[in-house]
């Protein structure tokens, strides 16, 4: 797609939306082309010219000239790092990838004696290029692509509204209400949609696994527009129980075309660990190259060549996305994200001193295929699993 296309795509959108042009479009041209790359399609010097081209194209910026500058687009070395911070201050990020926040959590008392794992969310801030806090009213936070947005859930969970975050102002600018309650939401990878996954009793219950999730909603993000309820039910508890996690939310494939749920894995070691479904809620074969993912985070490479696996305190695997083959190694344990086709966020411990014996002493490392080097980006998170500041990171197109 060519950068004039680019910039009518934009101004389309506003004339949809029924407004003027935005300050904000140039942010969100290069937004769009960001994606794009991560989709193997390069070309630094069209970006330039789309910020030209929109900057020519739109009369009027608008009174709020912070609103056009969010503070990633300033931060734009290819590697961003704080190797001294844990949990980092300042914005981490790698290629096409940034950490968009990260999470806490703890098991908290509850009334009737039971517990509930809580998550204490801190995000970037725009108009600083550091990670703030959030009020802990959000039991669910999920972060765009571009990281101008979050849609959050209010506790306790599930339920009835998903609002939008702007992470400029630090306001909820819109709230999209649900007809059934809904506890987890997750963008797809093209920032215009969100998937909901509805649950009659929050899945976050520190109890033996129940079976209470009741389907999905799939929510347009432009308009608000919530689709129609999908009925995506766990499997109904046997005589043990369920045998399977409470909280299980519908994913997104990594092209957006299909969802999938995440699974225990069968003991005869024939299927995947994920239940793959059309976007209408009907069972479906895995997308080409997520076969053999299992539950990494990161999976396919944006040129769609390799896969990441999931591995130990001896590096993660890459695998080819056809065969399942094994065709590499990298440092590293649990990759998050791809920076590039050639480069992966991951969490590790620095090869050179990574023992295996104290697998929760780690780090935020980028690693590179066909390389052992692995670039610290964050200090060490404590080596205690359960440690109230040990932090889960996030990850988001930059």
């Amino acid at each position: 797609m060519n950068v004039e296309q680019l910039v009518r795509e934009a101004l389309q959108e506003e004339a949809a939306a029924g407004g003027t042009a935005r300050g904000d479009l140039a942010d969100r041209v290069l937004t769009a082309r960001r994606r794009r790359n991560r989709r193997g399609i390069a070309g630094a010097v069209a970006v330039t010219a789309a910020l030209v081209a929109a900057a020519v194209t739109v009369p009027e910026l608008g009174g709020d000239a912070e609103a056009a500058s969010p503070a990633s687009a300033s931060i734009n070395g290819d590697v961003v790092a704080h190797p001294d911070q844990s949990p980092p201050r300042d914005m981490i990020a790698a290629g096409n990838t940034a950490v968009s926040g990260y999470f806490t959590g703890r098991a908290v008392k509850q009334p009737d004696g039971k517990e509930l794992f809580s998550r204490y969310y801190t995000v970037l801030d725009q108009k600083t290029g550091k990670y703030k806090a959030l009020d802990t009213k959000w039991a669910w936070v999920d972060v765009a692509p571009g990281m101008r947005t979050a849609a959050v859930l209010e506790g306790e969970l599930p339920a009835r509204r998903i609002g939008m975050l702007d992470l400029m102002t630090g306001k909820v600018e819109r709230w999209i209400r649900t007809d059934r309650p809904v506890a987890g939401v997750e963008w797809s990878p093209d920032g215009k949609r969100l998937v909901a996954t509805a649950y009659s009793k929050n899945p976050d219950r520190i109890d033996r696994p129940q079976a209470n999730r009741t389907g999905f909603y799939l929510v347009d993000a432009a308009s608000g527009e919530v689709g129609p309820f999908r009925t995506l039910r766990q499997p109904s508890s046997g005589k043990w129980g369920y045998d399977g996690n409470s909280r299980e939310d519908v994913g997104w494939s990594h092209d957006g075309t299909k969802l999938y749920v995440e699974r225990l894995k069968p003991s005869n070691g024939k299927s995947d660990n994920r239940a793959w479904y059309t976007t209408s809620g009907a069972k479906t074969a895995p997308p080409a190259g997520e076969r053999f993912g299992g539950l990494s985070e990161a999976g396919l490479s944006p040129d769609g060549k390799l896969v990441a696996v999931n591995g130990d305190s001896g590096g993660s695997p890459l695998v080819n996305p056809k065969t399942g083959k094994k065709v590499g190694l990298v440092p590293g344990m649990q990759p998050l994200a791809w920076a590039d086709s050639k480069r992966l966020i991951t969490i590790g411990c620095d090869p050179k001193k990574c023992s295996g014996k104290n697998e929760f002493r780690n780090q935020l490392l980028l690693v590179t295929v066909g390389s052992k080097k692995a670039v610290p980006l964050s200090g060490f998170r404590k080596a205690s699993a359960d440690y109230l500041g040990r932090w889960v990171p996030l990850t988001a197109a930059r």
